[in-house]
């Protein structure tokens, strides 16, 4: 125990206040404090005493005129920790840190014992309102625990508690620790870092104890003594024991913890040792592994979100749009992996802030390049190879990532001994730069640019073209301790063409292209320790050119023709906030206000009331000049969430949601295509809306390291778009005499189990959940399935998924991959008719039968490199074997008639056991 005491002793009372010394002028530029007080020290009558450790690194301005030496110091001090006193009896001045020195003893202090009152003024006391002065190390910990003293003492403060605030980064990278956990010793109150880094928390005045907790990160003790509100940084080294640990989320209590519904985290660098097709790392292909996240099945694009369409997911890299986050029509992600740093889905409590899909967010960032050196990694693959390098630019606050990635499977279709594949393609490419830059510690900027191409053609004459290009910029400011600002604009873009060669003189390339901009401020204010609100707008502008053709060849016979543009402005005013009511009690809510404006130049088509909309119908033709709003939708959508833990390891989870999409996709089939397109809401198609409900449970046990959650969700829906039977979708100018609207309904029961760390780690998870449609109209010819709900294409009840890694040291690990699922609805022929002469069939209801039930083992040997610090490279192995049962999968059934006679024929994309090994390295 260690005491320190200050008494001043006066031998003989001065005559004469400060306020009576002369006057002094005097003038500081951006001048250090240290030489500031010796100036003062060659004008005045005192000498000044301090540690010239306490004044490093502080430099002051000031003009002064006519002013006392306690005036001066106290605006010199104003904004540091420090603190002055003057001894008139013997001229002198003492520069104090964190502590003010009496020079009167407290009233009554002789009719007390001493003991009494050392504990009312001089010892920290959590209940003393008074500043401490005395303090006392009371931990017999084994640990190191550093002492920070923080805030600026002032005389006859009166507050019983402070805000402490920071960020959190990583001592090696200089990156923000996000999700790391602040606990005060012997109490439940806390605070949890967010995405960059930083805490707020609310804590006793005097000393306290904190630890911190993540995995992943060394856990340390702080004792943080509080004299004011006050700032504390932290940086924290990787904790080397938890390599071992093998997780999906950054947080192990923090399913239990959070507010949010249906909300998943991957983690991207642990998604390595799932074994894929082709050895591939894919974090999207792990997504559908988990509870209410799947697709129609092999070579499928898109993903179906708690029984949504595909174009019900808003898919954001580095908060810009990416339209087709898939290479060879669903087999390959378009993303590199090596470029990815985080991976949030929201597919139940979507946050206020976004906007325009029904079903699910995918927020995809870049990771944190490293600013101290370079670093990268690397892979190579059967028929791809990865590459990410990041290189600082300003050591310590700058950076550059760049990625690249491609496919090389040209060269092995042209070898095979096959003359109809001599003249195949199948390549793609994608490019990622990043750059990071730290201005100072309250502005951060980002920019983000990508690019994705696809050429694909197999025994075929026709090239199919698809590509992704977008950017984004990022501005973020903290504009002081309890507010800050972020500002993102964003530009995408998607196009394919489809270029037909064949012996005919009817050769043409067509093209569709989607190109949206937008911008989005979004603000965040701390009101306590309790409460935070987000807050913001933002607008995004559509330009969508829906086809073109044009001759592909002088000889071709192929007319040009372009569908007219489309336009239209979406916008939103968006409020969010968390209220910690109690410590058990937490609540999510948020409001949304989005707008939409269909801009021209457009043509709608009016019709004739009491009429389908066909063309013969129509009885007029509006023309809307450039930018004058033809038709203008939108409303609040409401989204809250709450949590209430019943104990420290289970929560109770509800959530509701409402939503509103302006951009619909256009495709009428369920087979291998890139040529999906999008249109925008009108005069004749209305904009889609979703109400979800969801309740869940969430549980853990043996110190979280299982987590269990079973999560039930129900889902209506209107306006959900469809198509007409045998509809004309391509280079149609009045597509909306082929589409029907109609609603939607889908419920489902999610269980997930996850071990996170041992031997043995990975999860299991099954969703049972159902997905209706029903298409009804007063018309016959707009009526599927006589106006009832009929299941729609992805209907899938039973997904069932088991993925674990045996590790069996720290080099040698044994990854496993079970997929089962019910198949997917399709329409059959029941029976055929003759009418005229003519023969006919005659098929099911939409829908009303299944193709056969979809299952898949994978497996995969992981060999780790050795461990060791000091080398030049990490390397890492993966020998796979991508469906090791052989089953013929199908895709999809079709018919054929042959001869007379109607036959089933089935289409699969992986039909043996595809082996494959990869090599991954790390510097």
């Amino acid at each position: 125990m260690k005491y320190i005491l200050v008494f001043v002793l006066f031998s003989f009372i001065s005559t004469f206040s400060q306020e009576n010394k002369s006057l002094i002028s005097i003038s500081f530029e951006e001048k250090k404090l240290e030489d500031a007080i010796y100036d003062l020290e060659s004008i005045s009558d005192y000498n000044f005493y301090f540690s010239k450790k306490w004044l490093e690194n502080i430099v002051v301005n000031g003009s002064y005129n006519n002013k006392t030496l306690a005036y001066v110091l106290d605006d010199l001090l104003k904004d540091t920790v420090l603190n002055f006193y003057i001894a008139e009896n013997i001229n002198s001045i003492i520069i104090l840190q964190n502590t003010i020195v009496y020079d009167e003893l407290p009233s009554g202090f002789f009719g007390k014992r001493i003991d009494t009152v050392y504990k009312e003024k001089l010892v920290t006391d959590s209940n003393s309102k008074q500043p401490p002065i005395f303090l006392k190390n009371e931990s017999k910990s084994r640990k190191r625990i550093d002492t920070y003293k923080i805030g600026k003492i002032e005389d006859g403060l009166s507050k019983e508690t402070f805000t402490l605030q920071g960020v959190v980064t990583n001592i090696k990278t200089g990156e923000p620790i996000p999700d790391l956990s602040l606990l005060l010793k012997d109490t439940n109150r806390g605070a949890v870092t967010d995405d960059s880094g930083f805490y707020s928390i609310e804590l006793p005045s005097g000393t306290n104890v904190l630890e911190t907790r993540s995995l992943g990160i060394e856990n340390i003790f702080l004792r943080v003594i509080l004299y004011n509100d006050g700032k504390l940084d932290l940086e924290l080294d990787e904790d080397i024991e938890q390599l071992d640990e093998v997780i999906l989320s950054v947080s192990a209590n923090k399913n239990v913890e959070e507010t949010e519904t249906g909300t998943t985290e991957i983690d991207v660098e642990e998604s390595k040792t799932v074994p894929l097709v082709l050895g591939e790392r894919d974090v999207l292909k792990v997504a559908t592994s988990l509870p209410g996240i799947s697709t129609a099945g092999e070579g499928s694009l898109g993903f179906n979100v708690r029984g949504g369409k595909t174009d019900q997911n808003l898919i954001l890299f580095d908060n810009a749009v990416l339209y087709s986050p898939q290479h060879f029509f669903g087999i390959f992600s378009a993303l590199n992996p090596f470029s990815l740093g985080e991976v949030i889905i929201y597919k139940g409590s979507i946050p206020a802030e976004y906007g325009g899909r029904l079903s699910s967010v995918f927020d995809l960032k870049t990771k944190k390049s490293n600013v101290e050196k370079v670093s990268g990694e690397g892979s190579i693959g059967p028929v791809t190879g990865n590459i990410s390098l990041e290189v600082p630019i300003v050591k310590g606050k700058s950076s550059l990532l760049v990625a690249g990635r491609g496919a090389y499977a040209n060269w092995i279709l042209r070898s095979l001994n096959e003359e109809s594949l001599n003249n195949s393609e199948a390549s793609f490419y994608d490019f990622t730069a990043t750059y990071e830059h730290e201005l100072n510690k309250n502005n951060q900027v980002k920019g983000t640019a990508y690019t994705s191409r696809d050429d694909f053609s197999i025994t075929s004459d026709s090239l199919f073209i698809y590509q992704n290009r977008l950017f984004s910029l990022n501005w973020t400011h903290k504009i002081n301790d309890k507010n800050s600002l972020n500002l993102n604009l964003s530009n995408s873009q998607y196009g394919f063409n489809i270029e037909f060669d064949g012996d005919s003189n009817d050769n043409f390339d067509f093209g569709f292209n989607i190109d949206e901009t937008s911008l989005k401020l979004k603000l965040r204010s701390i009101i306590n320790e309790k409460t935070s609100i987000d807050y913001g707008v933002s607008s995004k502008l559509y330009n969508i050119e829906p086809g073109n053709i044009d001759p592909l060849g002088a000889e071709s016979s192929v007319q040009p023709f372009e569908v007219p543009e489309e336009r239209g402005l979406e916008s939103a005013l968006f409020l969010s906030t968390k209220i910690d009511f109690t410590k058990k009690l937490s609540v999510n809510a948020g409001v949304r206000f989005s707008l939409f404006n269909a801009l021209g130049p457009s043509n709608q088509l009016v019709f004739e009331d009491g009429q389908p909309r066909r063309e013969d119908a129509v009885v007029d033709t509006l023309n809307f000049n450039n930018n004058e709003v033809v038709e203008t939708f939108g409303g609040p959508e409401f989204r809250i969430s709450a949590r209430y833990l019943l104990a420290k390891d289970l929560s109770i989870k509800a959530g509701f949601n409402n939503t509103y999409q302006y951009i619909h996709r256009l495709s009428n089939n369920t087979t291998v295509s890139p040529i999906d397109t999008w249109t925008l809401s009108n005069s004749n198609i209305r904009p889609q809306t979703a109400n979800q409900y969801s309740l869940g449970i969430f549980k853990n046990f043996k110190e979280n390291q299982f987590e269990t959650s079973i999560e039930g969700f129900f889902k209506t829906s209107n306006n959900i778009l469809d198509f007409r039977t045998g509809a004309q979708i391509l280079l149609n100018e009045n597509i909306e005499t082929e589409v029907l609207q109609g609603e939607g309904r889908a419920y489902g029961v999610e269980f997930l189990i996850r071990k996170n760390y041992g031997k043995l780690n990975g999860w299991l998870g099954y969703t049972y959940s159902r997905s209706f449609l029903r298409l009804d109209s007063e018309f016959d010819e707009e009526r599927v399935n006589n106006g009832e709900f009929f299941q729609s294409n992805f209907d899938k009840p039973h997904d069932f998924s088991l993925v674990t890694n045996y590790k069996f040291n720290r080099k040698l690990s044994l990854s496993t991959n079970f997929v089962y699922q019910t198949g997917r609805p399709i329409t059959f022929p029941v029976g055929n008719f003759n009418f005229n002469n003519s023969d006919f069939v005659a098929f099911s209801n939409r829908n009303q039968f299944r193709i056969p039930d979809f299952y898949r083992l994978d497996l995969g040997f992981n060999i780790e490199g050795n461990h060791k610090k000091k080398k030049l490279a990490h390397s890492f192995w993966t020998i796979s074997v991508y469906n090791v049962l052989g089953r013929n999968n199908p895709f999809s059934v079709f018919f054929v008639t042959e001869q007379g006679e109607i036959r089933a024929l089935q289409s699969s994309i992986f039909s043996i056991p595809i082996p494959a090994i990869t090599y991954n390295l790390k510097f």
